[in-house]
């Protein structure tokens, strides 16, 4: 099984989610939070002010600690065929944007960054991602743990 530490984004502000489309070198694209692999020696809290920085080309603060998810991807249902399973443990930070302005990630693979209102966010082409960050965004659980989120129909690993 293959393993994965990443750092996530939840940027709401004026009922507005911040979005990275991700443009993967095969397959479609989907929308996704800012954020991604914690690098060795890495605090998760600084690789997600990173994270933000390098895809979308703004400065961030990180205000809170939302709280962590954990999943298994099964090897049959990887974007990236013939693989093994996958971990993937995300730590979601509630962050205020203080600086910059959006762009594409330069020689990455986020084509755009957008603000979206909450509502709209369902009716896009997504990673589950989304869907954890904002469920622990707006219900705060003590525990920092929400259910798992299905995948099927627009909602992807």
């Amino acid at each position: 099984m293959s393993f994965r530490l990443a750092a996530y984004a939840v940027c709401i502000e004026d009922g507005r989610l911040l979005l990275a489309r991700h443009v993967p070198a095969k397959g479609e694209s989907d929308w996704t939070l800012p954020g991604g692999r914690v690098e060795h020696a890495e605090d998760p809290f600084d690789a997600v002010i990173r994270e933000v920085a390098e895809e979308t080309g703004c400065d961030a603060v990180a205000e809170r600690l939302l709280g962590v998810d954990s999943r298994v991807i099964p090897a049959a249902e990887r974007a990236v065929p013939g693989g093994p399973e996958h971990q993937n443990v995300g730590v979601f930070y509630q962050v205020r944007i203080t600086g910059g302005r959006l762009r594409p990630e330069p020689n990455g693979e986020i084509a755009e960054s957008v603000r979206t209102a909450i509502p709209d966010v369902a009716r896009l082409r997504r990673s589950s991602l989304v869907d954890i960050g904002l469920a622990l965004a707006q219900t705060l659980p003590a525990t920092g743990h929400v259910a798992a989120v299905p995948v099927g129909g627009l909602t992807r690993h």
